[in-house]
């Protein structure tokens, strides 16, 4: 059952994200030629007005093929014809159905569970935290000069850091402090600084929106930290980056702890899709979107020949970093 559970949470990520091309496509007027879940060989498919839907055999993706995408066409209803601003609405607009999905989701397990303040409860004694002289009561507002937007921001740099110092800025009856907090290994080999945090146990919908917007911003501003560690070689290529086995391997690991704990990596999983979606690479939306900003402020169209085979080459070393890293997973899989 939890293999089919891993299986419905990831193609929900993909559907989300074409939906959210197909919507916009759909509101801009383009014509919608195909619209597909999955990759490789038709295994089902039927026709509509004017749009193909399919499913493929290789849960690996999905795709919206627009009407003028590809080729010049006088046609009104072409992607090409339109402006620029429609098409970045159309590109954009699959990482912002992701981003949307993961608030929603963010929301339900925040209704039903609560969330923590950035305010201390309490200090344990003769902690690290204790030592550098904070205490319940105190508000934590930065962690290494990095805005604190949720508990889980703290627990990011920890682990970052280890045993190196973090530094903290905190607020304390109006007045605002830094301080310097070396982390100790816990009895569970995690780093800790021996913090609990203010919890409120059951806010409302309006209070669980806000909460779910700061932990999706706090889950981006992290996950652009650990690809700056990749980028600069500071990450372990075999012990700290995973690929689409590693990812099927913790949905499936997810779903057998619960549906809750899915739906919180669902969430998770969208934000990397959305972050990995909009980075400014040839053959990713957010190469697309690079081209288009440059034609917008340019007011010169960028020759279809020249994108054509940027694309191609972008798709090109998409295809091979996802083979090393797929090869990579099977000979030195995450442990987790």
């Amino acid at each position: 059952m939890y293999i089919v559970l891993a299986i419905i949470a990831f193609s929900l990520l993909i559907i989300i994200h074409e939906l959210g091309h197909f919507m916009l496509a759909r509101i801009n007027n383009v014509k919608v030629k195909e619209f597909s879940i999955g990759m490789g060989p038709k295994i089902i498919g039927f026709k509509g007005k004017e749009t193909e839907y399919l499913i493929k055999a290789l849960p690996i993706g999905g795709y919206v093929k627009m009407h003028g995408e590809e080729e010049e066409t006088s046609d009104e209803r072409g992607f090409l014809s339109k402006s620029p601003l429609q098409r970045i609405s159309i590109v954009a607009a699959g990482a912002i159905m992701n981003y949307l999905l993961a608030i929603v989701l963010l929301t339900l397990i925040t209704v039903n569970f609560g969330y923590t303040l950035n305010t201390l409860k309490d200090v344990s004694p003769n902690s690290p935290a204790a030592s550098a002289g904070l205490k319940a009561g105190d508000e934590l507002l930065k962690v290494n000069g990095k805005k604190m937007y949720t508990k889980d921001d703290l627990v990011f740099q920890i682990a970052s850091s280890k045993d190196e110092p973090i530094n903290l800025q905190y607020k304390r009856a109006n007045n605002i402090y830094n301080v310097n907090v070396t982390p100790t290994k816990g009895s569970d080999g995690r780093y800790i600084i021996g913090v609990t945090h203010e919890f409120i146990q059951n806010p409302n919908i309006i209070e669980s929106i806000r909460y779910s917007f700061k932990e999706t911003v706090a889950l981006v501003t992290q996950t652009f930290s650990s690809l700056k560690t990749l980028v600069t070689g500071k990450a372990n290529f075999k012990t700290d980056v995973g690929g689409p086995v590693t990812i099927v391997k913790m949905t499936g690991t997810a779903a057998k702890a619960g549906i809750w704990t899915l739906i919180w990596f669902t969430a998770f999983l969208s934000i990397q899709l959305a972050v990995f979606n909009l980075l400014p690479f040839p053959a990713l939306d957010g190469g697309w979107v690079l081209i288009l900003l440059i034609e917008l402020i340019t007011r010169r169209k960028i020759p279809d020949k020249f994108i054509g085979a940027l694309n191609y080459f972008g798709l090109a070393l998409l295809m091979i970093l996802m083979f090393l890293v797929t090869v990579k997973d099977i000979l030195f899989p995450v442990k987790f």
